[in-house]
């Protein structure tokens, strides 16, 4: 692939440069992959439950009492989801504003990530009842998680054109997807394995939590050495600090978001549609385990297979991206999540083929819906300002929603039910489409300052 030029920058992005960036997805996926989505929730469920005396998983009545609120068991991981984003929104646009006026954006992706990935590893010593050693861990590899990304996600209009974005955008996703699925594949055989291990599904659960953490980190040395820092548009002033900016100039982007009101609501619909699909994501295994009756035998696979083929969805509708644009593409595949959640409610319990059926069904639309929604976004930004916009991006990006956990949370801590629980997403789905369908995306794209592509 030939060199792209930086729109107004004389810089070059080079094919290298471009594959280190697709790396960092391929690292960080396996947090997404291994922590959030297989291995934690159920994990750290287990833990509250002993916590909380159950025997036998009748925990009916039990409740555990984090600093002194009394909480079901199982109500506890997707609290602590919501408690980490809730913190992220003050973070995250602060991260993306520093970003923005730093020199030194590689250095802010490496502090992120290797935080983030230190506290995954340092799950090693989540045993027994220590639920809070968990939750705490959880929150700070979660907010460092959703910080490094939004420094990663700034890169993107500075590596390709308006016209190559959703390309670029659909291959990264699917590079993360593939990176996190391989990382999976090698905790699936220890869970097979277990016996011959000498190991228990919980022991295999804690090693294949840390693996992702020191994959995260190693593999996060390739997009460090191949992206490279660019001038800043506007230089800093001098004598002023970065962190102290970076809050003046949240208030600034807050502010000047009156002035592209499309780019606003397009990121209200995003906000509300892609919490939807974070929590989806983040509370599968646990609907499988908790709800369906399944076995990590049954369970862990699936969600393997459910990565691979997110790698040929993200591919996939980047692909009828370019014949029929991304926004009706990114609608299409709203309309096929609300089946999926409504499948979801009505499957069976111990029915492992409906199960594996309605998970290829996730895994077509995932990366798809994800990888287009960024780059769409990215056009919507007015140039120079990528990491601030990225940072509010970011708050329902990646396993950071809150809604979405926090609503599962209250429907099941009220109900008891798993399937209360589920459907209850639906409405995020809903007013998501909807709230997209009303946006001009075209108009949004000129608003910002930018060149809409040939095709939307």
């Amino acid at each position: 692939m030939s060199a792209v030029e930086v729109p107004e920058t004389p810089q070059l992005s080079t094919k290298q440069e471009r594959v280190g960036w697709y790396f960092y997805d391929w690292a960080n996926s396996a947090f997404s992959t291994t922590v959030v989505t297989v291995f934690l929730g159920p994990y750290l469920t287990s833990i509250a439950e002993k916590a909380a005396g159950c025997v036998d998983d009748a925990c009916d009545d039990a409740v555990i009492h984090p600093l002194g609120i009394a909480i079901a068991p199982g109500a506890l991981f997707p609290y602590t989801v919501s408690l980490s984003v809730f913190l992220t929104v003050f973070v995250l646009p602060v991260v993306g504003a520093v970003a923005d006026r730093s020199p030194r954006k590689k250095q802010l992706l490496a502090l992120f990530a290797y935080l983030g990935a230190a506290a995954t590893a340092g799950m090693l010593f989540l045993t027994g009842d220590r639920y809070l050693l968990g939750a705490a861990l959880f929150l700070v590899a979660n907010i460092s998680f959703g910080a490094s990304v939004v420094v990663y996600n700034s890169f993107l209009p500075q590596i390709s054109s308006e016209e190559d974005r959703d390309r670029v955008s659909s291959f990264g996703w699917a590079f993360g997807y593939l990176g996190g699925g391989l990382l999976l594949l090698l905790n699936v055989v220890a869970v097979l394995m277990k016996d011959s291990l000498g190991m228990s599904t919980g022991e295999v659960a804690r090693y294949s939590i840390v693996s992702a953490g020191l994959w995260w980190a190693g593999f996060t040395t390739i997009p460090l050495i191949r992206l490279r820092n660019r001038p800043l548009l506007e230089p800093p002033t001098a004598g002023v600090n970065l962190l102290t900016d970076g809050f003046r100039q949240l208030w600034h982007t807050l502010r000047s978001l009156k002035a592209y009101p499309l780019t606003l609501f397009f990121l209200v619909a995003y906000l509300v549609y892609n919490d939807g699909i974070q929590t989806v994501i983040a509370l599968a295994s646990q609907y499988g385990t908790k709800e369906l009756q399944l076995d990590d035998d049954v369970l862990v696979p699936t969600i393997l297979m459910v990565q691979f083929l997110a790698f040929a969805g993200a591919l996939l509708l980047g692909w009828l991206a370019k014949r029929y644009g991304a926004w009706k593409t990114l609608l299409g595949s709203l309309v096929l999540w609300t089946v999926i959640i409504v499948i979801a409610y009505f499957l069976p319990a111990k029915e492992p083929l409906l199960f594996v059926a309605l998970g290829g069904g996730i895994g077509l639309v995932l990366g798809g819906s994800q990888a287009l929604s960024r780059s769409l976004f990215s056009q919507l930004i007015p140039k120079g300002r990528e990491g601030e916009y990225f940072g509010i991006y970011e708050i329902s990006d990646k396993g950071t929603s809150w809604l979405g956990p926090l609503l599962f949370g209250l429907a099941y801590d009220t109900t008891r039910s798993y399937r209360v629980a589920i459907i209850s997403l639906l409405v995020f789905f809903v007013v998501g489409f909807v709230a997209l369908l009303a946006v001009p995306i075209r108009k949004a794209i000129e608003q910002a300052g930018n060149t809409p592509p040939a095709r939307l």
